[in-house]
């Protein structure tokens, strides 16, 4: 072969993205269904595939037909990945609210329990 790796090479390469493809639907799966634990277990082992490929990558050039096939394997873990993100910055900002919405009842609360002993009420020592 005058370009790129051995085919069985190429072929492990496409598979490993194909792969990771697949771990992104599974992402977008829990991200879709809220499920924020399962979401960051997968998101530890997708780390770990994307270093994986990064090595394979270097060693194992790809020849057109194996190039073609991992731009649309690419194109499909990228659109996974938006989604996820978006779905994530949604959640954030849920729990931002929320965070928000506590400390204003908290504050609320102390006003009213520092209230009820203030200082400010006229002693009877008069």
């Amino acid at each position: 072969m005058a370009h790129g790796g051995e085919p069985s090479s190429q072929q492990a390469l496409v598979d490993q993205y194909e792969a990771l493809r697949s771990r992104t639907r599974h992402m977008l799966a829990s991200a879709r269904e809220a499920d924020w634990p399962r979401l960051i277990d997968q998101q530890e082992s997708y780390l770990v595939q994307v270093e994986q490929l990064a090595t394979l990558e270097a060693e194992c050039p790809l020849d057109a037909t194996h190039r073609a096939r991992k731009a649309t394997l690419l194109e499909e873990i990228l659109e996974n990945d938006l989604e996820i993100r978006g779905r994530l910055v949604e959640r954030r900002d849920e729990l931002g609210e929320l965070i928000g919405t506590a400390q204003r009842q908290r504050k609320l609360q102390h006003a009213y329990d520092v209230g009820g002993q203030s200082p400010a009420t006229p002693s009877r020592a008069q």
